[in-house]
């Protein structure tokens, strides 16, 4: 069982820049791939970025490219998500989830999901 853990949401103003973490316990996390999924309220949850187990090939929502940045460290057992330009519109909750070498933008093969890190931009 892999046990993930988000932190580092909060509250930013539009055009700012903020980072989460997700801490990876449990598993053998240089064979899983990382996604970060958000869900503003009353909408679904949506694909974010992923990683590949390498750290190789990320992959990006069109909403967030060029914003957002995906990376993971190995060693630490973390994955992170740096944002920045961030707009109202970017405001959920966000999670982490992984899934043995996979990497897509499909939530589904996602076996392992943290609790969620709320991400508030204000306009």
């Amino acid at each position: 069982q892999v046990q993930l853990v988000e932190s580092g949401g909060g509250l930013v103003q539009a055009g700012g820049s903020l980072s989460v973490s997700c801490a990876a316990s449990g598993g053998t996390f240089s064979t899983y791939g990382m996604g970060w999924f958000r869900q503003a309220p009353g909408k679904e949850r949506e694909f974010v970025a992923a990683i590949m187990w390498s750290g190789s090939t990320p992959d990006y929502n069109d909403s967030v490219k060029g914003r957002f940045t995906i990376s993971r460290d190995n060693a630490k057992n973390t994955v992170y998500l740096r944002m920045k330009s961030l707009k109202p519109e970017d405001t959920a909750v966000y999670y982490c989830a992984a899934a043995k070498f996979y990497s897509g933008r499909y939530s589904g093969n996602y076996a392992y999901w943290g609790q969620g890190t709320q991400v508030t931009v204000s306009s």
